[in-house]
């Protein structure tokens, strides 16, 4: 039970840093582009792209074993519109501002690979549980991702942030940073950081077994001095 629950736990939290969608395995590339010019539109995108994925993970994982292989594409297709058109929906109705900003970016959650991938890759080999799990961590991790493009953008590029002035950054923006060109600049930035964060150094492990030379020095176990 135990090691159910730190299997769901790892799934849960792998798509935060380790395997984020978009800072580590580059995916969803024109939303994380193309809508974070402010922050509040990452978050926007980032959750109902997140909703769209706990959906479609839930039901595929539902329908693994029902649904031919055959016509498993289509199938996934079919299941995720579903959800974009609900969330659209939902946006419309009661974030209508929101809905405009992301504009036709909403629509394009179906050909998200983000998506596709998952349930390709995990929600049609696995539980409902653990499929769930999956979807929320990479949900989370790409609207982290989103969030904090959008706010270095619109920090630096206009001098605001959620609606709030920045004093020192709004009296001369660098506006650079929300043009196509400081999306790509602090895309790369931000994953160069995430690499260096992220990267870790294997211990050297002591003793003969450790030792480059182990083979030709004769000693064996804790003999070497």
């Amino acid at each position: 039970m135990a090691e159910n629950k730190n299997s769901l736990g790892k799934e849960l939290t792998k798509g935060i840093l380790k395997e984020n969608p978009t800072l580590v395995m580059l995916l969803g590339m024109c939303p994380t582009l193309a809508v974070t010019t402010q922050a509040k539109n990452g978050i926007g995108m980032g959750l109902a792209t997140t909703f769209v994925l706990l959906g479609s993970n839930i039901v595929i994982s539902l329908l693994r074993k029902i649904i031919p292989d055959k016509v498993r594409i289509p199938a996934f297709i079919v299941i995720i519109a579903s959800f974009v058109t609900l969330i659209g929906f939902l946006l419309e109705g009661f974030v209508p501002d929101l809905y405009d900003s992301l504009g036709i970016y909403l629509t394009l959650i179906t050909v998200n690979c983000i998506i596709f991938g998952r349930a390709e890759m995990f929600a049609s080999k696995n539980g409902v549980v653990a499929s769930a799990c999956d979807a929320i961590g990479m949900g989370l991790g790409f609207t982290l991702a989103l969030f904090l493009m959008g706010s270095v953008r619109e920090i630096i590029g206009a001098g605001q942030w959620m609606g709030l002035t920045i004093p020192v950054m709004s009296k001369d923006p660098m506006l650079l940073f929300i043009m196509p060109a400081g999306g790509f600049f602090t895309l790369g930035v931000i994953i160069a950081a995430v690499n260096k964060l992220s990267k870790k150094k294997t211990p050297q492990e002591l003793g003969c077994k450790g030792c480059p030379h182990a083979e030709t020095c004769g000693k064996s176990g804790g003999d070497c001095q």
